[in-house]
């Protein structure tokens, strides 16, 4: 049902909780997994990118041991768009991402909503 699934990371602790979510997903369905990292050019620009680049190897580490072959795509952009557009590019068949808890009155800035609202495919959202 899921042939691939795409997995957007970002700099939160919440990150190793959503990948357990993405990892068990990807087992049942036996589904190719992407892992996606996003890095903003601009003044709101990514804080800490060596940070991100120790996640993405931590979560690429825990799904391989898992038995889990992932591939990893980084770019730079807004990332509501560049995870829509990746998910467009690659088939995606779902998303897989958290959310930090943002107020639902402030979701204009949640960028799980802005997915939501730009996917070609279905998102799960992790709380």
């Amino acid at each position: 049902m899921f042939d691939t699934v795409l997995f957007p990371v970002d700099n939160s602790r919440q990150t190793l909780d959503t990948s357990a979510v993405a990892l068990r997903l990807a087992q049942r369905h036996g589904s190719r997994l992407v892992i996606l990292s996003v890095v903003e050019d601009e003044d709101g620009a990514m804080h800490d990118q060596a940070a991100v680049v120790e996640l993405l190897e931590q979560v690429r580490s825990s799904f391989e041991k898992a038995g889990i072959s992932c591939e990893v795509i980084e770019r730079k952009g807004k990332p509501a768009f560049v995870i829509g557009d990746v998910a467009d590019e690659i088939n995606a068949d779902v998303i897989v991402m958290g959310t930090r808890g943002l107020a639902l009155e402030d979701d204009e800035h949640s960028t799980a909503a802005r997915v939501i609202q730009l996917a070609p495919c279905p998102v799960l959202v992790v709380p």
